[in-house]
């Protein structure tokens, strides 16, 4: 599972990929409190899903590759999140901690860049917008 519209539950997550590795790497992204400047109260993730799903897949796979890590599992959140909210896990389990934080950083950066999930974020002053980020063009 890569995406989801529920709460990210973190330990069924971890011990679905654990394994006799070395190292185990959770990274974890939540909904802050502002942005730019700008108090927030809350995101909604949207996703073209099967666009979304297949990026995370590949990202998985290429993070395991380059770095040599034995597993990387990411799951994004989809819907309403409010402060503090989980929007994203990644785990990494690897031999060795360098290599797993090196493939974790890559996950949220490729993810970042090329995972077609967009954030409309909801200020305190009642007014919100779409973050610029991922184009669908760069998904395909």
């Amino acid at each position: 599972m890569h995406l989801t519209h529920n709460a990210i539950a973190l330990e069924p997550l971890l011990a679905s990929t654990s394994n006799a590795c070395g190292a185990s790497l959770l990274f974890t992204g939540t909904v802050r409190e502002h942005n730019e400047g700008r108090p927030v109260n809350g995101m909604r993730y949207t996703a073209h899903e099967p666009l979304a799903e297949k990026a995370l897949a590949e990202i998985c796979r290429e993070a395991e590759q380059q770095f040599a890590v034995a597993t990387c599992h990411i799951v994004h959140r989809l819907g309403e999140l409010r402060l503090g909210d989980i929007s994203v896990a990644i785990v990494v389990h690897s031999a060795h901690r360098a290599a797993a934080y090196e493939a974790s950083r890559f996950a949220i950066e490729a993810l970042k860049a090329r995972v077609p999930i967009f954030k409309q974020e909801f200020y305190t002053d009642g007014d919100a917008r779409y973050l610029d980020g991922q184009t669908l063009d760069a998904a395909l």
